[in-house]
Formats: C-alpha cells, structure tokens, sequence
C-alpha cells in the first residue's frame, strides 16, 4: 500500500490479507531458499519503511544473507530457529528479533508447522550479500551454527 492508498483496515484471513498479493520470496536466482512466499503489506516513501509478512513452510528457510539495513522481526504464528549474527535461537509466536545491520542472519522454520513473521525494513535498502565460501567456512567453526545450516537444530534449543 502506498501512500495515496491509505486504508484504515485490511482484513486477514489464514494469514492472507485482502488486495494483497503473494510473491515470490525472491526474484535472484543465487540465493538459497525453501518454501517461502511475502506479501508487501504497507510500504510508504513518506515514512521511508515496508512492512512484509513472510511465511515459510514447514521444514523452509529463508536466505542466509547480510546487508546495510536493519530488521525488526514479529513472529505472528509457527516456531522454528534463527540465525542473527553468531547466535542460533529458538523462535515461536509473538517473539521479536532485531537483526542489526550487516549481520548474518536466516529463519528456519520446524518441520511440523508453518513460520510467519512480520518484517519491517527500509523501503529503499540495499541488495542482500550472500555469503562467500569462506564466510561460511568461518560460520561453520561454531558447532551449533554448523548444525543450524544443516537444518539440525542442537537439542534444548526447540
């Protein structure tokens, strides 16, 4: 929604809001995703911000990728696991995440349920970094971080 279609509600249903469209996670090729859709919910040069809902099917994941801007992260249904920086966390409904910038981050979500967060960004950002095999040769020197990109979530940490 931009700002000369400023609307007071929009309603949601099964995580799916009136008018707006569900698109591809990403139109570039090179970075490794699973099962994820968005849908750009508000996005207004005037407040300079974009607010997406992403929803990652179970056993999904989004991008491991870094950039200029920040996050700020809502999950609004589902649990899985999150990769900011050098910390792999759990993460279920109503849990916030703020992905500072230039930081490696990727949500994964469980096998058994859907993820769906919010996500507010700039509306003019960056283009995400991917990383470099050596990036993710250092990644991988933490133990839980290795088993995070494996997809194999450390016990103790659901």
């Amino acid at each position: 929604m931009t700002t000369g279609e400023r609307r007071i509600h929009r309603k949601a249903t099964d995580y799916r809001w009136e008018g707006v469209e569900v698109l591809p996670y990403k139109e570039d090729g090179r970075a490794l995703f699973k099962a994820i859709t968005r849908q750009v919910l508000f996005s207004d040069p005037e407040q300079q911000s974009e607010l997406r809902y992403f929803e990652v099917a179970p056993g999904g994941f989004s991008t491991l990728e870094r950039h200029e801007h920040m996050h700020a992260v809502l999950i609004l249904r589902g649990r899985g696991h999150c990769l900011v920086g050098g910390e792999v966390k759990p993460i279920e409904t109503r849990d916030l995440i703020t992905v500072p910038p230039m930081t490696w981050h990727q949500f994964r979500a469980t096998r058994g349920e859907p993820l769906g967060f919010l996500c507010m960004v700039n509306a003019t950002r960056d283009k995400p970094q991917l990383p470099t095999e050596e990036d993710l040769a250092g990644l991988q020197e933490d133990a839980r971080i290795a088993a995070f990109l494996r997809n194999e979530p450390q016990a103790g940490s659901t």
